[in-house]
């Protein structure tokens, strides 16, 4: 009868797994590989602990300008003029209305991911732009507040969010029109993407902005933030149609035959089948349009409207805070790195929730 006899665990060599495994593998797998790991940790060591100490460890923090006695980032400026990064002009006494917009889109993505009822769904996706705007503006009982007093990451995020919200169905049109078998409709498509495609974004505003109401009759105004709109959402239709083309050609020959083999109609093929599979293998070009739409919109300058990268040029020219320009940048670099850097996370995981590949 054989005697087994019980053995203690023991921790893996240090060779096989662990932090050290994981260098060798990854920073130190060749000479080449080597030396480029020590250069750029060289290259860290003469970049990093400079820009922290600017930033964090000799900034100035609180106080008032005359009070600035360090040779770093000097962030009072950033707390002196916070608002009006924020809100542009908007009045101050109305600020919660944006505030809560940005309440209720939190509390959007939540209920659109908990909930999966379909009719709750769309519900969520017609009533939050219809409720932000009373907000935002006014009316219903609400003060009106005039768009020429928008400015800000507010007006960013406003012009940004329109934009890929209304372009992305006007894309997806575009793209099946130009796979469409009917000469007008595709000539049509072909004709509009291209065209978009071969002038500047700047070019789309000003034409938008200054050529456009030559056109109105006399007396009739439209307003300038409802022009930029305008100009952005068919800016990025075109772009958007091109990419979801790319899609819908990477889908074999037999998800359409499948398709027609068990009666379904184009609409129904397109909508259940075919646009489904080609929005999932889009999804990384998608969003990378989306992050370019988003700093795109700091072109809106250009037609006298003021995001929250005008603003630094706005606030910077304040006698009283003269030559803060590098506070303000570098201020409004972290937002743009930090929304759309978050953008691209929730891509992926978007991504990975829709991944049906077997590995």
């Amino acid at each position: 009868m054989a005697i087994y006899e019980k053995l203690e665990t023991r921790p893996a060599p240090l060779g096989v797994s662990g932090p050290v495994k994981w260098i060798k593998e990854n920073l130190f797998p060749s000479p080449v590989s080597s030396i480029l790991t020590i250069l750029s940790l060289v290259l860290l060591y003469y970049i990093v602990p400079p820009l922290l100490n600017w930033m964090i460890f000799d900034a100035t923090w609180t106080g008032t300008k005359e009070e600035i006695t360090k040779h770093g980032a000097r962030w009072i400026f950033i707390y002196e003029k916070f608002n009006q990064f924020m809100y542009g002009f908007y009045p101050e006494n109305l600020y919660w209305r944006p505030n809560l917009i940005l309440g209720l889109f939190v509390a959007s993505i939540v209920l659109f991911k908990k909930i999966k009822h379909i009719k709750v769904r769309a519900s969520i996706l017609i009533l939050f732009p219809i409720v932000s705007f009373i907000l935002i503006h006014g009316g219903l009982g609400l003060e009106v507040v005039p768009t020429t007093k928008w400015g800000g990451l507010m007006l960013t995020m406003v012009v940004a969010s329109v934009g890929i919200v209304v372009s992305f169905p006007i894309g997806i049109i575009f793209a099946l029109g130009r796979q469409s078998n009917m000469p007008i409709i595709k000539t049509i498509s072909v004709l509009y993407i291209e065209f978009i495609r071969g002038v500047p974004l700047i070019t789309l505003l000003f034409m938008s902005s200054v050529i456009l109401p030559l056109f109105f009759p006399e007396g009739v105004t439209f307003d300038k933030l409802l022009r930029a709109l305008i100009g952005v959402t068919l800016f990025q239709a075109a772009y958007l149609a091109e990419v979801v083309r790319g899609g819908l050609q990477a889908i074999p020959k037999g998800q359409y035959e499948a398709a027609d083999s068990v009666g379904l109609s184009y609409w129904q093929a397109m909508g259940l089948v075919i646009l489904p599979q080609a929005l999932k293998i889009s999804i990384p070009n998608i969003v990378g349009s989306f992050v370019a739409l988003f700093k795109d919109t700091t072109l809106v300058l250009i037609i006298g409207l003021f995001d929250v990268l005008a603003m630094v040029t706005l606030t910077t020219s304040d006698p009283h805070w003269l030559g803060f320009e590098t506070e303000g940048y570098v201020f409004v670099t972290m937002i743009y790195w930090i929304i759309c850097f978050t953008m691209s996370k929730y891509a992926q995981s978007v991504e990975n929730r829709f991944n049906t590949d077997h590995k």
